[in-house]
């Protein structure tokens, strides 16, 4: 604990700290929170699971009272983000009296509008935190922090020009904390036009490479869900990531490892709010160990004790690819990615391997036995809209 008192906290921050069993401050938080507490604007470059939630948020909790108005806001891409920070800085919180809100939307709003009225800590998502300023029911005249958590991946999902009408709605005399894996032309016209004199802080990968072991299998089309069973019931593992490129492959990989046998779980923006939050607590809990996701559901989120990751589709974009695999081979532990490459895969792991200058051996297809797959069901109802046509009315023949 003796490191942490080093970076400048308070005791209230340091006993829950010291309540999470946290023997000493991660690279990013030791790095980051001398300058946050101080106040200083912040461009830090971390990975999931480093530790970057207390970075930031030690600086909101120190630095907020309670009563004041909204003084600090989180804006984070997905609500699970959300979800995960929100619960992080009510646990470091738990000694100073803060009200903090989580706010993002696939939930009633209603009661949103009465918790942001006494709140002083909100996280949200760009689209939300905006509908709240459009209704004049979230007022951030108050702001002195400003984070922007995974803000690569805000910008991805087309966040930019929500996350620039948000910004203008904070005073501009505040402090801004903006976290990115990545860099980009957007990223940098965000610092330049909205933080001032940062300090530029940058922490080595969580994964160990030396741990981290990666592989692909070539595949005819038809065997790739076959092959896919057949390792996940060969190979002994902790927790699975199987990542796929769209909401509708997610539901059919699901559905039909459970078909055979597998228990699984779909996670994807299609679901419910209550329906993501019940799979991830399900996830963590390992009641269930094989998790089918989208990138965007998956972004962000900080799941220990995964073993083993499945690419079933290779990603479009090459960086997806680098934070797909960052979920395993961490704290020391051993870890691998598996890429099954059908037809349409070529193209995008050629993209992988020569943007990353990375090399991936090739594994000899094992020989696997046909799998049952449930074809998808196909809507018989009409693409477009028909107008329903009277039927004729029938009368009866005249005798």
């Amino acid at each position: 604990m003796n490191k942490f008192k080093q970076l400048g906290l308070i005791e209230p921050i340091l006993k829950a700290i010291e309540e999470e069993k946290f023997e000493e401050p991660t690279e990013i938080q030791t790095k980051a929170i001398p300058a946050v507490v101080k106040g200083r604007d912040i461009i830090a470059g971390s990975a999931t699971g480093s530790g970057k939630t207390l970075a930031f948020g030690a600086g909101i909790i120190q630095n907020s009272q309670e009563g004041k108005g909204i003084q600090s806001l989180v804006l984070t891409p997905t609500r699970e983000l959300a979800e995960q920070i929100n619960k992080s800085l009510k646990t470091f919180s738990k000694y100073k009296k803060l009200k903090i809100t989580k706010v993002y939307g696939g939930v009633p709003i209603d009661r949103q509008i009465k918790q942001l009225r006494n709140a002083d800590v909100v996280v949200g998502t760009p689209g939300r935190i905006l509908d709240h300023l459009q209704r004049r029911t979230i007022d951030l005249s108050h702001i002195n922090i400003l984070v922007l958590d995974e803000a690569d991946r805000m910008l991805d999902m087309g966040f930019i020009d929500d996350v620039e009408k948000i910004i203008r709605n904070c005073p501009k005399k505040r402090q801004t904390l903006l976290f990115s894996a990545t860099i980009s032309g957007l990223i940098e016209h965000l610092i330049k036009k909205h933080l001032h004199e940062p300090i530029k802080i940058s922490a080595t990968p969580m994964v160990d490479p030396k741990k981290l072991r990666q592989i692909y299998y070539d595949v005819p089309d038809q065997l790739k869900f076959s092959l896919l069973v057949h390792l996940l019931k060969k190979e002994r593992s902790d927790l699975v990531m199987v990542f796929c490129n769209t909401k509708r492959n997610t539901d059919f990989i699901e559905q039909n490892l459970k078909l055979n046998g597998i228990d699984a779980l779909a996670l994807h923006g299609g679901l419910t709010q209550a329906k993501r939050h019940k799979t991830l607590e399900k996830f963590h809990s390992q009641n269930t160990h094989v998790l089918v996701c989208t990138d965007v559901a998956a972004r962000g989120l900080d799941i220990k004790g995964i073993s083993h990751v499945y690419n079933y589709d290779t990603p479009n974009d090459s960086k997806d690819y680098i934070h797909r695999i960052g979920r395993t081979a961490r704290a020391g532990n051993a870890g691998i990615v598996i890429n099954i490459l059908g037809s349409r895969d070529h193209n995008n792991f050629g993209r992988v391997l020569k943007e990353h200058n990375i090399n991936i051996p090739k594994e000899k297809t094992p020989y696997i036995e046909r799998a049952k797959i449930q074809k998808r069901t196909v809507s018989r109802e009409p693409r477009g809209k028909f107008r329903r046509q009277p039927q004729k009315r029938r009368y009866p023949r005249r005798r």
